[in-house]
């Protein structure tokens, strides 16, 4: 696929709706450019699918499909272990893959600076 091909073909306005998305945890399909949809899900601790004919919302309070829970990202990167991280990702793409997940919003490994900042992972600047 030639993204660069496909951009210049797109409208401003079907580029613009690639960011909105088709529904809450899809992308947008645009057949005449080959783009397929994809499913995303996210998950700070291993994926988090929510089907969507059982109702879907973004703090977890419907009903996931199970999956691993690998522990919090703060620890393992704590581990300072890279083959131990790059395991997890493995493992959370294979269960991804099973599940028809796409694009997966996590996880993260990143070292907590400041232990008074609860989310300061989600932070660029620091």
């Amino acid at each position: 696929m030639d993204v660069e091909k496909i951009l210049q073909q797109m409208t401003l306005e079907d580029k613009i709706a690639l960011c909105s998305g088709e529904n809450f945890w899809e992308t947008k399909a645009y057949e005449k450019y080959g783009v397929p949809a994809l499913f995303m899900c996210d998950g700070p601790h291993g994926l988090r699918k929510q089907d969507l004919g059982g109702g879907t919302d973004m703090l977890g309070v419907n009903e996931s499909r199970p999956a691993t829970c690998f522990p919090a990202e703060v620890t393992t990167a704590g581990s300072w272990d890279p083959a131990l991280l790059e395991e997890i990702g493995a493992a959370v793409g294979e269960e991804a893959r099973d599940q028809g997940v796409g694009l997966v919003l996590g996880p993260g490994a990143n070292l907590k600076r400041n232990p008074l900042c609860g989310r300061n992972f989600e932070k660029l600047y620091q």
